[in-house]
């Protein structure tokens, strides 16, 4: 039978860990102590700190003390912290083929410790404790105070999930943000370059500005928002990535109406960042904190709880009672234990946020044996890349201690794509990873479409009702879920808990009690501005909400003085714009805006940004552009046609035409207050105003 060969540890590589290891645990020992634990001389232990020392693993500094024996004090680098992790998981993956060794010549089968073909992997149970990024306490503090003088860089949100998931091993077994090897194989075959199954990049994208700062084998520091250091990061690799490449391979096609693909080509950074990662401390979350594990909390709950078999359901919206004999049904199937794992990281735009869906839960968590369910939070970024997403939270749950995960029907599926197909088959990620359950070490639970048979008043499968044609079948859709609480409409209790749909009514009230945005958006001297000033004096006139108009001159004049005409400072200002004007919204006002906005994707990002809080009407002036100049009242077309203006929308830079709007204006031969009356008629058909 053959065994898997791993390379032999040298007494060096030996003693290089047990100082780094003594060193992580009391990096303020007296050199006496620090030998005496490590069973050196202190020769030998001097000799073994300046080699350390001169391979960047341990830095040493003086101290102020009465006694000789304390006068250094001892940290152990990022670098230092990286190479204790390899070194560790050398030696586990040695130990692992001898003890492999001995159970296939002793019973001639193998141990099942050792995959042949894929790394070792460092738990085989989903009770056993997983390894994390971590350095000890005091570690820690020592590395805040030497990364103060690193390059730094802000993570944004979704990169700060991915880190603390890194971290908290919840990624396991990655070790970093991916190498550009690494990259390659995970968007081509689903493999690290090691052979090992991960089909999500985990990647470290900047900007080509911050990557012109960063070298080759350069520490950086890993902050949030707020300038707090998480970790460290030796950069291994650098390189700019094929999007298009990857967004087909990942998300099935490089279309825009993709939510990934999508911050794939507008928001990530062009250039990607790879390397190993040393955690210092988690994120910070003021909300939900006790309903927050990482993969070791949750391990240790499974283990003194006795749970052997759990079986987890992921989930970004709220519960319904169909969820709920879903999930009974699947811990009945899997003779299992439930884990209700929500998303609380970043889900599709538009999704109810997190907060109401936590309430939610914990609304209906009653119904529950709390004998045999558990509830926790994850905080991952969702990519809605369907069959691949499958698999990949399958391994994140496997890395949380689960042995079994229901897979749903069009499971992570992003909806429609840009021809109005859906981006995936509604059993192509049940295919997939029933494909690899086996060598993930999770089982699938089949997502049973639950309906409700109102003649004998339960929820069933609906490919399992034989007597269809003789009963009366009822479902709601999500679209019509969102219909009625727009509406405020009856929601039968067959469908959902009375706590839920009250949780979902205060949040979300009904349209004519909503915030909202109309967005107008045309050429300079279009009418944009008219039509604005004459919708906003016609709402004033109903009363009811605040009104607010974010005229482009006016935003200009205000907020956004300092800002030029070239493509990233329109960017911004427009971005500002939706900024202040989701703030409206989520307050319960109405934002008029009338830019120009040229560019498309940067309105899908507003609208994005204002239909977290309410509705975006964006309305298309589409004056034409003969027109629009023959108006021309500040000269403005004439200066552009001289030169004298640069980048000029519609002479000199491009205006991408609404393909969608909620409207279209054709202000030539039709005055200011038709134009503002079809407004408010749309306004009227959609519920946001009352006729």
């Amino acid at each position: 039978m053959a065994v898997q060969t791993i390379a032999p540890i040298s007494d060096e590589e030996v003693a290089l860990f047990r100082l780094l290891r003594q060193v992580n645990v009391a990096p303020e020992a007296s050199q006496r102590a620090t030998a005496v634990a490590l069973g050196v001389s202190l020769g030998r232990l001097n000799a073994l700190l300046k080699s350390a020392v001169a391979a960047g693993f341990i830095q040493i500094s003086d101290r102020a003390s009465a006694d000789r024996r304390q006068r250094f004090s001892y940290v152990l680098t990022h670098r230092g912290a990286a190479e204790m992790v390899r070194l560790r998981d050398q030696f586990l993956a040695r130990k692992f083929a001898e003890y492999d060794a001995l159970h296939a010549e002793l019973t001639g089968t193998t141990s099942g410790y050792i995959p042949t073909t894929h790394r070792t992997q460092m738990m085989q149970n989903n009770l056993a404790p997983i390894p994390e990024l971590y350095v000890s306490f005091e570690s820690a503090q020592k590395m805040k105070h030497e990364a103060g003088n690193l390059t730094s860089h802000d993570l944004t949100p979704r990169q700060i999930c991915d880190l603390e998931l890194l971290m908290n091993g919840g990624f396991n077994p990655l070790k970093g943000f991916l190498s550009e090897a690494d990259y390659n194989g995970v968007v081509e075959n689903m493999r690290t370059a090691d052979g090992h199954l991960w089909p999500i990049p985990i990647t470290l994208d900047v900007t080509d500005a911050f990557a012109d700062t960063i070298e080759l084998g350069q520490d950086i520091a890993l902050r949030d928002q707020e300038g707090v250091i998480l970790a460290t990061m030796t950069v291994t690799d650098k390189w700019v990535p094929n999007k298009a490449r990857e967004a087909e391979m990942v998300f099935g096609a490089d279309d825009s109406a993709h939510p990934a693909v999508n911050y794939l080509h507008n928001t990530a950074g062009n250039v990607y960042l790879g390397g190993p990662v040393t955690g210092i401390q988690q994120p910070v979350h003021y909300d939900f904190r006790a309903r927050r594990d990482t993969p070791n909390e949750l391990r240790a709950y499974f283990r003194k709880l006795g749970w052997r078999k759990v079986v987890a359901f992921q989930t970004r919206n709220p519960l319904h009672r169909a969820h709920q004999e879903l999930t009974f049904r699947a811990a009945k199937e899997a003779q299992a234990n439930l884990l209700i794992h929500p998303v609380v990281g970043l889900t599709k735009p538009g999704d109810v946020d997190h907060f109401t869906r936590v309430r939610c839960y914990e609304a209906v968590l009653d119904q529950y044996q709390p004998s045999t369910t558990t509830m926790s939070l994850l905080n991952l970024a969702m990519r809605m890349a369907g069959p691949r997403e499958a698999v990949w939270h399958g391994l994140i749950r496997k890395n949380h201690g689960c042995t079994h995960f229901i897979v749903g029907r069009d499971h992570a599926g992003p909806g429609k794509n840009s021809a109005g197909d859906d981006f995936y088959g509604p059993y192509d990620a049940q295919d997939l990873f029933r494909e690899h359950q086996e060598e993930m070490g999770i089982e699938m639970v089949d997502f049973k479409h639950m309906v409700y048979v109102q003649e004998r008043a339960q929820y069933e499968p609906a490919d399992e009702i034989e007597d269809r044609d003789n009963v009366t079948i009822l479902n709601i859709s999500g679209t019509e879920l969102r219909r009625r609480l727009q509406e405020g409409l009856e929601i039968p209790e067959w469908f959902s808990f009375p706590q839920v749909v009250e949780e979902l009514r205060r949040t979300k009230p009904a349209r004519s009690k909503q915030g909202f945005t109309v967005f107008f958006t045309g050429f300079s001297g279009s009418g944009k501005s008219t039509i604005a000033n004459a919708l906003m004096v016609k709402l004033m006139e109903m009363g009811g909400r605040p009104v607010t108009l974010l005229d482009g001159d006016i935003v200009r004049k205000n907020l956004s003085s300092e800002l030029g005409f070239s493509k990233e400072h329109r960017d911004l200002n427009i971005r500002r714009i939706g900024y202040v004007a989701s703030e409206i919204t989520k307050n319960g006002g109405i934002a008029i805006c009338a830019p120009i906005a040229p560019y498309a994707t940067t309105r899908r990002a507003v609208r994005e940004e204002i239909e977290d809080f309410g509705a975006f009407i964006e309305v298309h002036v589409a004056t034409s552009i003969e027109e629009c100049e023959r108006r021309d009242r500040k000269g403005l077309y004439k200066l552009a046609r001289e030169g004298k203006i640069k980048e000029f929308t519609g002479i000199s830079d491009p205006y991408d035409v609404p393909k969608d709007p909620e409207l279209r204006l054709d202000t030539e031969g039709q005055d200011v207050d038709n134009c503002a009356h079809q407004v408010i008629l749309k306004l009227e058909s959609m519920g946001l105003i009352s006729g």
